[in-house]
């Protein structure tokens, strides 16, 4: 039986340090073994965050009561009998900058690292939905779209639209993921669209220019097209992330 007390902790921890390229503070590089828990009263181990900041992900170690007595606060009532809207699944974020942190494991450590995030066993998270980006994040080391032309140039054609910049690190790790789990479904969303295809020339702020937009669609549609290419099928996309 997969028991949460063990893994949601570290898991976060471990796929925020992923995403940024850190070390948990207080530990040694490479040290992986967490010290225990502590318990909570009622034996659930719970996680807290409040508006005044005055917990941020912090563990409780006191009960959770179930009991019965009443008061003014909304009733959330769970009947497993009646779907009102179904869920396709549960993922993650894995941007350009936490694939290139996750190549750097050995290739032994990065399949357990995987297994355990996208894997079907029982101890294992089994994420099925990931979402990616279409170009850069604000969480990628450099910034880039899938089209960048020389500035003062345009490819309205987009006649230089090329996968190459997420050839040599997401798209390889994507691959490996699809190998755990076939059935996962890929989310992709843009941080920007190319830079001369907007008003401000900039892949921060600015509008997409209005002459662009059938443009833009387009380059969405080669997106698709060439992720399909290499076995990554694109189950959704969003036209911005944050709009």
């Amino acid at each position: 039986m997969y028991k949460p007390e063990h893994n949601y902790y570290w898991v976060w921890t471990l796929l925020c340090c992923l995403v940024a390229g850190c070390n948990k503070p207080g530990s040694a590089p490479g040290n992986t073994t967490p010290p225990a828990p502590p318990p909570t009263a009622s034996g659930i181990p719970y996680w807290l965050t409040t508006g005044d900041k005055s917990n941020l992900l912090s563990r409780q170690t006191t009960a959770l009561d179930f009991g019965s007595i009443s008061n003014s606060l909304p009733v959330i009532t769970v009947d497993s009998t009646h779907v009102y809207q179904p869920i396709d699944g549960f993922g993650y974020t894995l941007t350009s900058g936490s694939a290139q942190v996750i190549n750097q494991l050995s290739p032994s450590e990065k399949n357990v690292l995987l297994n355990e995030l996208f894997g079907s066993g029982e101890t294992n998270l089994g994420i099925n939905v990931l979402r990616i980006g279409i170009g850069a994040t604000d969480l990628s080391a450099a910034v880039y779209s899938y089209d960048d032309m020389p500035a003062g140039q345009t490819d309205p054609s987009l006649l230089q639209f090329s996968l190459s910049p997420d050839q040599s690190s997401l798209i390889p790790l994507l691959k490996q993921i699809v190998l755990i789990n076939p059935s996962i479904r890929l989310l992709a969303t843009p941080w920007s669209a190319p830079v001369w295809m907007k008003d401000n020339n900039s892949a921060v702020g600015g509008s997409l220019l209005p002459a662009n937009y059938s443009v833009y669609a387009n380059y969405f549609v080669k997106y698709i097209q060439a992720m399909q290419a290499e076995g990554l099928p694109i189950y959704a996309i969003t036209p911005q992330n944050e709009p």
